[in-house]
């Protein structure tokens, strides 16, 4: 991939604690181009919303970046503070969370809230900032938007508000999206409109979006790359249609057998035994292993696999038949 938006390499991310340092995201490394909307996905617990919010700056302390880099359009961003990581938000990096009443601040109309974020970021007048606000609401499907510029969050439903949000975090013209859960907790109708919604900007825009999610239903209708991680690491990256249909990686396989959209007619779905180790006791070598039907000596005790170009970081991944994999 040439110039990349967002180049992430061997990130890693820990928390000191009184029993030691935990490590929620271990050496994770991904790129997303321009107009590619990358899925990151996995169990909760897995990491994917914390190498979002190292991104954007946004790590709770005292959990902080002890590796890696982190690249926006060519830039260095992971050394970042205070007022420069400030001016990054909003302007090159934009932020859609799950509940969309946390980014937007009840006492404030609609339209305060937009001219705000651009006057903050763009050289334009008020005049200007109201006219790309209306502009910006009627894109993302706000019908009546000129009258709704003046409407309080509390006034819209859900559906609604994220599509508010999703126009907030675009007003800037950032160049990445980071788009954390932002289906959940809306009716299966209204993720279908937002998940629509995403790919039509992305693919009008050029802009590059990161989204994380557990649903792997989204990720096959919205993503062209999905990275799967595990217990803060990654195990699988790949084009979207490839790893849903012949995944690499056991835990992929586990993941997308357990799940109705691969599950092939079967009556019953596939269950991965066990559940993901507690960062406090994480095991040696690959993570995966004790959950893994494939695991040998090597897996228990050897470092742990890499991907070393491949699709999988595991040192037995599934192959394929080229009937699966067309």
């Amino acid at each position: 991939m040439s110039d990349p938006v967002l180049s992430i390499r061997d990130l890693t991310v820990e928390i000191p604690t009184r029993g030691g340092l935990l490590r929620p995201v271990d050496q994770v490394s991904y790129d997303i181009a321009k107009g590619e909307i990358l899925g990151v996905v996995g169990e909760s617990g897995a990491g994917k919303s914390m190498a979002g919010n190292a991104v954007i700056g946004l790590l709770n302390r005292p959990a902080k970046i002890t590796g890696g880099e982190i690249w926006l359009n060519g830039t260095r961003i992971d050394k970042l503070q205070g007022e420069n990581m400030r001016r990054l938000r909003g302007k090159d990096i934009g932020m859609v969370f799950q509940d969309p009443l946390t980014s937007l601040n009840p006492l404030l109309t609609i339209g305060d809230q937009l001219t705000e974020t651009m006057l903050q970021h763009l050289s334009i007048t008020q005049t200007e900032a109201r006219k790309r606000a209306i502009a910006a609401l009627e894109e993302v499907g706000i019908p009546a938007a000129s009258e709704r510029l003046d409407s309080y969050p509390h006034e819209f439903s859900g559906g609604m508000r994220q599509r508010v949000v999703i126009a907030l975090a675009l007003c800037a013209e950032p160049s990445l999206i980071i788009a954390d859960e932002p289906t959940t907790a809306l009716d299966v109708s209204v993720q279908a409109q937002i998940i629509a919604l995403l790919k039509r900007l992305c693919r009008d825009r050029g802009t590059a979006v990161m989204l994380i999610t557990h649903d792997m239903g989204v990720i096959a209708e919205t993503a062209d790359r999905v990275a799967v991680m595990y217990a803060g690491r990654l195990a699988e990256l790949g084009p979207v249609r490839e790893v849903i249909t012949a995944p690499e990686h056991p835990y992929t396989d586990g993941l997308m057998g357990s799940t109705p959209l691969a599950s092939k007619g079967l009556k019953r779905l596939r269950q991965i035994p066990g559940s993901m180790p507690r960062l406090t006791a994480m095991p040696t070598g690959c993570a995966f292993h004790p959950r893994c039907p494939k695991a040998q000596d090597i897996c228990r005790h050897d470092p742990r696999p890499r991907r070393d170009g491949g699709r999988a970081a595991c040192h037995f991944p599934i192959t394929h038949s080229a009937e699966e994999t067309a």
